[in-house]
């Protein structure tokens, strides 16, 4: 876990896959890592998860980082971590979940959004905390948070695209989960929104390049 966390934190970036066809899946997930993202989501509403996120595993071993999202309850996050999920995404505090994800030695990111919500969770065993929904708050809310809890890592999620990932990262954040600004399951996926899929993670590796 400890390694898996470190990673985390190196790659930073987290594409978050939610609506797809189980089919287009591990295309996207080639697409991410020829793009230099190395870090995946599925979301548990995915038909077959489980299986969707052994598949990745299976392709990429540790070349990419896998975990199942929109965990609500300790039971799909076992169901995860028993196909390979090396994390568990929430956009919630489930005490339950995070006792779970950890028992199995798998890194708990739980959502949160308010002080008290984050520090909940980070004394509950979070490893990384959501802040979720991000774009409510804005990238000046990572500095407002870090003022008083400077040691609780924060990722935020949800309106993080081109022009403001950067200052989420200048304002304290650690690693940052993207969803349709990166990939848009809602357009049909074929070799040209493949090819957009890598072109949208180049840029945005490149907007945090030595950040």
């Amino acid at each position: 876990m400890a390694d898996t966390l470190q990673q985390m934190m190196e790659h930073k970036l987290v594409a978050v896959i939610r609506g797809a066809e189980g089919e287009d899946v591990l295309s996207i997930a080639r697409a991410l890592h020829e793009g230099g993202v190395y870090m995946l989501e599925i979301t548990a509403d995915t038909p077959e998860v489980d299986g969707l996120i052994k598949k990745v595993k299976d392709e990429f071993g540790y070349q990419m980082i896998v975990g199942a999202g929109t965990v609500l309850d300790p039971e799909t996050a076992r169901a995860a971590i028993m196909a390979g999920a090396d994390f568990i995404f929430s956009p919630t505090v489930n005490s339950e979940t995070i006792r779970l994800t950890k028992r199995y030695g798998v890194v708990s990111i739980p959502g949160a959004l308010t002080p008290t919500e984050i520090l909940t969770a980070y004394e509950q065993g979070a490893d990384l905390i959501k802040v979720f929904p991000a774009g409510t708050v804005g990238p000046s809310y990572m500095k407002d948070i870090h003022g008083p809890l400077p040691h609780i890592p924060l990722m935020p999620t949800g309106g993080v695209d081109l022009s403001n990932v950067r200052e989420y990262f200048e304002k304290g954040a650690v690693a940052a989960g993207l969803g349709s600004a990166l990939v848009n399951t809602k357009q049909p996926i074929n070799a040209g929104t493949l090819k957009g899929i890598t072109d949208r993670a180049q840029q945005f590796v490149e907007a945090i390049k030595d950040v």
